[in-house]
């Protein structure tokens, strides 16, 4: 699990300066109700092409939600892709 946080927050640090990461919605406006959570319907409510595939890819605990880290490394992912 250690080595999946070291990625993701690589993954993060390595788009975070990209035009299309920029363009991304923030983890709070994502995140509908403020649980500090998101859940996969909070996230295709604001990136209606991201799969359930892709949610459960970034999930790196597992848990049925992303946190804010595991957002960040998936909109890197997203960002990196197009």
């Amino acid at each position: 699990m250690n080595r999946a946080l070291v990625i993701l927050a690589t993954l993060g640090v390595l788009a975070s300066g990209t035009a299309a990461f920029a363009d991304t919605a923030d983890f709070a406006q994502v995140d509908a109700n403020g649980d500090g959570a998101i859940s996969y319907d909070e996230l295709t409510a604001a990136l209606p092409d991201v799969s359930q595939d892709q949610f459960n890819a970034a999930d790196a605990d597992q848990n049925g939600s992303l946190s804010a880290d595991e957002y960040d490394a998936l909109a890197a992912d997203l960002a990196a892709s197009n």
